[in-house]
């Protein structure tokens, strides 16, 4: 599976748009009922919104959907659907809740503001690339330990467990390509007497820069 775009975790955002209220959530989701979950809790809370339009994206299974809910056609959830598109980012749902405020905002208005609501929401929560990442085991002996933790931050290996026996024995997480590069680095550092080998990979989410 390719590497893709989704959100890094939970984002909220609150603005105020000529007297109305919008709130925009994202959520990363791995399956439709996960999305469905999040948009009947949204309106289950804002029960007395105007509007509670959404949009969502299911990777796996292709779903997506997205509701204007009551508001004039095409004005705000594929609006706020096409914020996610254009930033290519998946497996998502996004809410926007609006409580009017007794000013009209007109189509234009009313697209920029779900969009913009949308944007926010997703600038708060984050992205994160679904990225292949290689589960390492690493035994070494005790003088050894301080010299190879030292050179993890060089291959970006994240430590996930460290068990202190008659040997030190890590559980790394890092990139195929850091792993190409990290085991001769062993091999230098211990001289070939540390034991490191690749047990298991997985899709798992890194965290990115916007």
């Amino acid at each position: 599976m390719s590497d893709y775009l989704l959100p890094a975790g939970f984002g909220e955002v609150e603005y105020t748009e000529k007297r109305s209220r919008f709130i925009g959530r994202v959520w990363p989701v791995e399956t439709e009922a996960q999305a469905l979950e999040h948009l009947r809790e949204t309106r289950e809370r804002h029960w007395d919104a105007s509007h509670n339009v959404y949009a969502y994206s299911v990777r796996s299974t292709g779903a997506t959907r997205f509701s204007d809910d009551g508001e004039p056609s095409g004005t705000s959830g594929m609006p706020v659907l096409d914020v996610f598109r254009k930033a290519g980012i998946q497996d998502f749902c996004c809410v926007v809740t609006r409580y009017f405020g007794g000013i009209l905002l007109g189509a234009g208005g009313l697209v920029r503001a779900y969009s913009k609501a949308a944007s926010l929401a997703l600038e708060a929560a984050g992205r994160a690339r679904m990225t292949t990442l290689y589960d390492v085991s690493l035994i070494c002996s005790y003088p050894q330990y301080e010299r190879l933790r030292a050179e993890l931050p060089r291959f970006e290996a994240r430590v996930e467990k460290t068990d202190f026996g008659a040997d030190v024995e890590l559980t790394l997480s890092m990139t195929p390509e850091s792993f190409e590069k990290f085991l001769p680095r062993v091999t230098e550092l211990t001289a070939a007497t540390a034991l490191c080998e690749l047990t298991g990979q997985s899709l798992r989410p890194v965290r990115v820069e916007a």
